[in-house]
């Protein structure tokens, strides 16, 4: 990968950043911090655990409509959608494309309690602040910013809309069903030519290469009994637990680097009972597919070996002299299920692609030390689609990710949201001839 922007690429970028509504655009996020800031603030104060979005969807569709934007609607998956149509005539195409900027609206935190979003100075104190208010905030600020541009006297020519989006579905469980929505079914899947996802702070890191996970839920069934008179019973956190310490022994991949989690276990109603059923999480991540399906097999493997273990030992008449449970009949008295409940795909951007020449020489103008990282985020999908995009930070700082104690500092945003917005417009101009 090229150290540098091409001298095109940053000729490009420097004379875009030289325009008077550019500067205009520049100067309406200087002077507008404290208006991102209140919008951060307010939105936070709206939960949205995944798939509970709606209620902060609808607020930021509010937003839209209050920004200008055109066609602003909540989409059959939950997004809240709004554009800006081209300004010049569109490029030659089958149907005239347009550039995402996107930003997830949903949260990790449970719903049910009142989110009081804390203030003090330039740090915003809430769970989500950062992830993702910072990305929400930095999607109206760019909206809002473009709509300087629009109203200026020397406004750009873009052949390309820009489409925003606030999208359903991207962490956890959620397993990127908005934006997946969006590629695959939404009315604009065909015009997406670029994708710039906003997801958290920071200004110099962008993340080039889509992490891939499985995740699963596997639940293992049994009688189940009293733990005196039932004794010797198959116990499903016992066989839940041998098949977890068998997965553990796993010899992982080292390069390309993966992973195996064991997120959650539960089962069982009191110490003296044996459980009915066991079900336990397991995260699987990798850069190659081919490492996450290996694991798939283990965890398939695995399981089915302690299931078919147990079962052959109570088939065999071995069975507790004051056991309760009665014979059914049937020789198998423990079943278990695997259920996949999440599944984000690998992929990587190639290193000739114009969004990264584009993003080196914005970076170079504002300079910035481009930071090349590997993550999953929205980006997952355009990129296995073969889809130019990249996800990065929208400025400032944060932390405590996905804990009550996250926070946000706004320190150093307006560095990043310039980089955003040059970006974004560098993307919307597509030039006839390539970079």
């Amino acid at each position: 990968m090229p150290e540098l922007a091409s001298p095109s690429a940053f000729s490009r970028v420097t004379h875009l950043a030289s325009q008077r509504c550019v500067h205009e655009a520049f100067q309406w996020l200087h002077l507008r911090e404290r208006k991102i800031m209140d919008w951060q603030a307010e939105l936070v104060a709206v939960a949205a655990p995944s798939f509970h979005e709606a209620a902060r969807a609808a607020w930021l569709c509010e937003r839209f409509r209050q920004l200008g934007l055109e066609q602003v609607e909540i989409d059959a998956s939950g997004n809240a959608i709004g554009f800006a149509p081209p300004t010049a005539a569109p490029l030659p195409s089958a149907e005239p494309e347009c550039v995402l900027i996107s930003a997830h609206l949903d949260t990790v935190f449970p719903g049910g309690q009142a989110i009081l979003p804390e203030r003090e100075g330039t740090c915003l104190k809430a769970p989500g602040a950062c992830d993702n208010g910072a990305g929400l905030a930095g999607l109206l600020a760019i909206a809002a910013a473009l709509g300087a541009i629009r109203e200026s006297e020397s406004a750009l020519n873009l052949s390309r809309g820009i489409l925003f989006a606030g999208n359903v579905g991207e962490e956890g469980e959620g397993d990127l069903r908005g934006i997946r929505y969006l590629y695959q079914q939404s009315p604009w899947m065909k015009r997406i030519a670029a994708n710039l996802v906003l997801d958290g702070a920071g200004h110099e890191i962008v993340v080039t290469e889509a992490l891939g996970s499985r995740r699963f839920l596997v639940t293992i069934n049994a009688p189940g009994g009293h733990s005196w008179t039932d004794a010797g019973l198959p116990n499903p956190i016992m066989l839940l637990s041998k098949a977890i310490s068998r997965m553990g022994e796993i010899k992982l991949s080292e390069s390309p680097r993966t992973t195996l989690n064991v997120g959650t276990i539960s089962g069982g109603t009191s110490v003296n009972t044996i459980p009915e059923s066991a079900a336990a999480r397991f995260d699987f991540r990798s850069t190659d597919p081919e490492q996450l399906i290996r694991l798939e097999v283990e965890l398939h493997r695995a399981v089915e070996d302690v299931v078919l273990g147990a079962n052959r030992h109570t088939g065999s008449g071995r069975r507790p002299t004051g056991a309760t449970a009665k014979p059914s009949g049937r020789e198998s008295m423990v079943s278990f299920h695997i259920q996949r409940i999440g599944d984000r795909p690998a992929a990587k951007l190639p290193d000739n692609t114009r969004i990264l020449e584009l993003l080196r020489a914005v970076d170079r103008h504002l300079g910035i030390r481009t930071e090349i990282r590997t993550a999953s985020t929205d980006a997952n999908i355009p990129l296995s689609l073969g889809i130019e995009a990249v996800s990065i930070g929208a400025g400032g700082d944060g932390g405590g990710v996905h804990t009550y104690a996250e926070w946000y500092d706004s320190r150093d945003r307006e560095i990043g949201l310039k980089r955003v917005l040059l970006l974004l417009l560098a993307l919307a101009e597509a030039p006839p001839n390539p970079i």
